[in-house]
C-alpha cells in the first residue's frame, strides 16, 4: 500500500478532509466497521459453501460500500486539501489537483 504522510500548507500537520471533524471521522469508522462485518459475512458465506451468486451479490455490496467511502474521500480531500491549497498557492492547487486526477483515474479503474 502506497502512503502519503503528506500534509497540506492549508491546515496543521495531520488534519485532512475526513479528520478535520471527530463527527465526520467516526462516521468513516463506523462505515468501515460495518464494511469489515460484511468482509467477514462473505467469509463465513464461503465457509458454509453457500450458493455462488449469493457471495457474489455480497462482495458487489461490498464493492460498492468501499467506492462510496472512496468517493466520499475524495469530496472531503477536494473540499478541504485543494480548497486550502488554492486559497495560498496556485502551484500548490495545481499539485493537489493533480493528486486529486491520479485517486479519479484510480477509482475509475476500479
Amino acid at each position: 500500500m502506497n502512503q502519503h504522510n503528506e500534509t497540506c500548507s492549508c491546515h496543521a500537520e495531520g488534519v485532512h478532509g475526513y479528520n478535520a471533524d471527530d463527527a465526520k471521522k467516526e462516521r468513516y469508522l463506523t462505515r468501515l466497521k460495518r464494511i469489515e462485518g460484511q468482509v467477514r459475512g462473505v467469509h463465513r458465506m464461503v465457509s458454509e459453501d453457500q450458493y455462488c451468486i449469493d457471495i457474489i451479490t455480497q462482495v458487489s455490496a461490498v464493492t460498492s460500500a468501499l467506492e462510496n467511502v472512496s468517493l466520499a474521500l475524495l469530496e472531503d480531500h477536494i473540499e478541504h486539501c485543494v480548497t486550502g491549497a488554492a486559497a495560498i498557492d496556485a502551484d500548490e492547487a495545481t499539485a493537489k489537483l493533480e493528486e486529486a486526477m491520479t485517486a479519479i483515474r484510480k477509482l475509475v479503474k476500479s
